[in-house]
């Protein structure tokens, strides 16, 4: 069972079971922003965050334990997909069950609003 979160963490900076489970492909002109070991070129016109292109995803901007605490080493220059999975959305749930970590509240603040 999971703990309890402490009401001033968001949910996201407990969980990281997003970046520990899809593959995270995006555009190849967002890596400009990205540290060049952190992005992998997949054809010449995506790429994706290194360590995601794999059997068991997990990007290696995360550091920290699926499930407790982490951080995203590039959380202001992430990418587009990753701004796209919310606390609570689809994707999320997904990711969570694939970590056996139960679905968020839709009440859960949007990761848009995470401190970087």
């Amino acid at each position: 069972m999971t703990p309890p979160r402490p009401p001033d963490i968001h949910p996201c900076q407990q969980c990281g079971a997003c970046c520990a489970f899809f593959r995270v492909s995006f555009y190849w002109a967002e890596a400009a922003d990205l540290p060049p070991e952190l992005v992998e070129k997949i054809s010449p016109h995506l790429s994706c965050m290194s360590g995601s292109n794999q059997a068991r995803p997990r990007c290696r901007a995360l550091s920290g334990e699926v499930g407790g605490p982490v951080s995203c080493g590039v959380y202001a220059q992430r990418p587009s997909t990753c701004r796209d999975v919310q606390a609570g959305d689809e994707q999320c749930a997904k990711a969570r069950a694939g970590h056996g970590l139960p679905r968020l509240s839709p009440a859960e603040p949007s990761c848009v609003n995470l401190p970087a």
